[in-house]
């Protein structure tokens, strides 16, 4: 199956870094990540040009577009999808209900209907595993959450309401083990993955076309949770649910593996 090409590369050489939601420099126009976003960054070549034709008390803002946000920035952060503005925090599709966010399209019937026998096949076998330690149980994670309340690395800039905190157990193979982490709760299940890579310095190449992409999976289940759910959706599962201080397992999978196998082999 082609996978679609979404956002754009950082114009910097060195970098390319593929950017969901990139940043337009108002002096050369370019295209950039959030590292190379300032004109220092990456050198832009309209610098002096743009410094001698605006004075200081003219510099522009950008005001956020997303409903009753009153925040603003002093480079554009341009949706390359519905192209208005937003200011850092909801420059994603999902963080300011995009009108272009396209939903998932539907599989053939067949393959859906086997996905969908796959997932409630392994959801039984996590209800069982669930009823025979609680290890994983709802009580375990509210005393975890203390723990990692303490020691967990996150966006500090996110409110307190809005923190769910996980004890991540990163790719075997990996120097570390696990890390405490804490996500916002809104957050979708890819912008996830991309905030505890960069936290842990992992590979991440799921903007690219490879046969591996890193992946969130169900500590109990080990289902790969799809990248465009929130966590939210997974907090209020009612058959196998994430917990607040609970864990959840990062690793590379195939393209089409749904699951991962012997999730108990990343606790012992």
């Amino acid at each position: 199956m082609a996978e679609l090409e979404l956002g754009r590369h950082c114009g910097v050489a060195d970098c390319r870094q593929l950017d969901f939601l990139p940043f337009v420099c108002d002096g050369c126009s370019g295209v950039f990540c959030l590292q190379h976003r300032s004109r220092d960054a990456h050198g832009c070549s309209e610098v002096n040009i743009k410094n001698n034709a605006v004075k200081p008390d003219q510099h522009k803002s950008y005001p956020c577009s997303y409903k009753d946000c009153n925040e603003k920035e002093l480079l554009p952060v341009l949706c390359p999808y519905c192209e208005k503005h937003f200011c850092l925090r909801h420059r994603h599709q999902s963080d300011h209900e995009c009108e272009k966010l396209d939903t998932p399209k539907p599989r053939m019937a067949a393959t859906q209907q086997l996905v969908k026998h796959i997932i409630d096949s392994k959801k039984n076998e996590a209800k069982s595993k669930k009823r025979k330690g609680a290890k994983n149980s709802e009580t375990a994670a509210k005393v975890a959450l203390m723990k990692l309340k303490m020691h967990a690395c996150g966006d500090k800039a996110l409110p307190q309401a809005e923190r769910i905190y996980f004890q991540v157990f990163l790719p075997k193979g990996n120097k570390e083990k696990s890390k405490p982490m804490f996500f916002c709760s809104k957050w979708s299940v890819g912008k996830v993955v991309d905030f505890a890579a960069s936290i842990a310095s992992l590979k991440n190449d799921n903007n690219k076309s490879t046969s591996q992409k890193l992946r969130l999976c169900h500590a109990v289940s080990g289902e790969a949770l799809p990248f465009e759910h929130t966590l939210e959706t997974w907090l209020s599962d009612k058959d196998c649910p994430l917990y607040n201080g609970g864990n959840i397992i990062l690793e590379y999978l195939d393209n089409e593996v749904l699951f991962l196998e012997d999730t108990e082999s990343y606790f012992s």
